[in-house]
């Protein structure tokens, strides 16, 4: 007795079934060709699940071209880095009332700028910026602060530490540098200006101490940190929760190393002081390093005064930072120079954080950025 299905698959095959067999194996060919694979046709993908061929189930999934199969380009380590700082303006933003970014010029806070301007793009930053000046700062850097925020549009605030000397809330230190004098005028800017949260361009690279530290960081009633309380940050989820008169600093390039910074400022052209390009000027060897000669840092009577080409790491005052030997002059040379240094910018060029093995922490605790 012969079964249907064998009676049905004897039949003889009509013309028109096999025009449409002809029709189905040239598209089939044009498909393959196009795309390097066999595919079924009408741009069919085909899935099989099981390892046992036998057993496996086929699954069409019709209506889709080539193109869409193709799987998105991986973003790179400059993108996903960008993208959580981003995600971490944001969220700020959009949970306390009333940020600011601390802006000194240096190039971690131009980086951390310029990812606000492209977080709100094509509005304007929603927060204004603050820059405690010591006194004792580059002429360079102020003149590319003041000339940042007037292209920008943004409002610049400025707690000045001379101010507070004049008056006597502080008193000059024996060794003359104003770096550690900074934590009393940018605590009283903060209460003044009722800010809840402060952006930061600190990094966990550059410092022991800050390595410890939370993207989000709380700060108390006094403006202290404590190390032993931290909040965790598990997948991505941040705590902002504070209490009336405490705030949080918040750290969106936290997860940079200097490397990242300098090859983001390349990809971005972004504009930067002009003492972090290699330039002749006139320094004095102490401590391993290159000291700018000025007002505010005069060499000693056993110090010579040498020209040479220098440029700078990190930007801070005139009175603890100092310059590397360097002929590096535009921002490739730059990135290939980074690249290959064994020490970061602060170990090299900062004397204020030689005072002591915990120099950094120490004020960090008080209040310090």
């Amino acid at each position: 007795m012969t079964s249907l299905h064998a009676a049905t698959s004897a039949q003889p095959r009509t013309s028109a079934q096999a025009r449409a067999d002809t029709a189905e194996t040239a598209e089939s060919r044009q498909i393959a060709d196009q795309t390097g694979n066999a595919r079924t046709p009408a741009s069919a993908e085909t899935r099989t699940y099981g390892a046992d061929s036998s057993d496996s189930r086929q699954i069409a999934d019709f209506g889709r071209g080539a193109d869409a199969a193709a799987a998105p380009a991986p973003l790179s380590t400059l993108d996903l880095l960008e993208a959580e700082a981003i995600h971490v303006i944001r969220e700020v933003v959009a949970e306390f009332e009333r940020p600011v970014l601390l802006f000194s010029g240096g190039k971690d806070s131009v980086v951390v700028l310029h990812l606000a301007t492209k977080a709100f793009a094509p509005g304007r930053v929603p927060f204004p910026v603050l820059h405690v000046d010591t006194g004792h700062n580059f002429p360079e850097v102020l003149a590319f602060r003041d000339e940042t925020v007037e292209r920008l549009g943004i409002r610049l605030e400025v707690a000045r530490v001379q101010d507070y000397i004049d008056d006597g809330r502080l008193q000059e230190r024996a060794d003359g540098t104003r770096n550690p004098l900074q934590t009393v005028p940018l605590l009283d800017a903060i209460a003044a200006g009722r800010h809840d949260a402060v952006f930061g361009g600190a990094r966990r690279d550059e410092d022991k101490a800050r390595a410890k530290e939370r993207i989000i960081s709380l700060r108390d009633e006094f403006g202290q940190w404590d190390p032993r309380n931290q909040r965790p940050e598990l997948w991505s989820l941040y705590n902002g929760r504070h209490t009336p008169g405490q705030h949080v600093r918040a750290f969106p390039i936290s997860n940079w190393t200097e490397l990242d910074v300098w090859r983001y400022i390349e990809r971005e052209g972004i504009a930067l002081p002009p003492l972090y390009f290699a330039h002749e000027r006139d320094v004095y060897a102490r401590d391993g390093m290159w000291r700018p000669v000025g007002e505010f840092s005069p060499p000693r009577e056993n110090e010579t005064v040498e020209r040479r080409t220098v440029r700078y790491r990190t930007v801070g005052d005139m009175s603890c930072t100092g310059a590397v030997e360097s002929d590096a002059a535009d921002l490739a040379a730059i990135v290939a120079e980074v690249a290959v240094s064994t020490l970061t910018e602060r170990g090299a060029t900062r004397a204020d954080d030689r005072l002591s093995e915990a120099a950094m922490e120490d004020r960090k605790k008080d209040g310090y950025f």
